[in-house]
């Protein structure tokens, strides 16, 4: 960890993904695509990364574990450093995923319910070539 002129740590990107959860490779891949910042490098070439990207990095955290979508962050974190901006704002962007949310829910139920149905009609017994399930598959594909 280097000391900056206004004080502010600088750290490599080893130091950068060990605190902030994410590997290196991961901490590469947001800085091609503009979700954090292209550091300075020291003379010797290593990035030194300022200690602020680690908060940027536990927002895209847990904006992912949100469900969010690296699109979805990168936005996000536009509109946050915006001036315009306002909680409503925010607010509309969460909905929309609530929304999201709930069609995948709902996909999933129904594809839940198929599958149960497929395994209540199989016995457990007999030749795969007699299976239903795969039966039930085959007669979907040839559709």
């Amino acid at each position: 960890m280097v000391k900056h002129h206004d004080g502010d740590q600088r750290l490599t990107i080893g130091q950068v993904a060990r605190r902030s959860g994410f590997g290196i490779e991961t901490v590469r891949f947001y800085e091609r695509n503009g979700l954090i910042e292209h550091p300075p490098r020291r003379p010797s070439g290593y990035r030194q990364y300022p200690e602020s990207v680690i908060f940027r990095l536990r927002f895209i955290k847990r904006a992912k574990e949100l469900g969010f979508s690296l699109r979805e962050i990168k936005e996000l974190l536009s509109l946050r450093v915006d001036p315009t901006t306002t909680c409503s704002d925010i607010r509309e962007r969460a909905e929309a995923k609530i929304a999201d949310i709930e069609g995948k829910i709902q996909s999933l139920e129904r594809m839940k319910e198929v599958l149960t149905g497929l395994t209540a009609s199989c016995g457990g017994a007999g030749p795969v070539s007699e299976c239903p399930i795969l039966e039930a598959l085959q007669r979907e594909e040839g559709r």
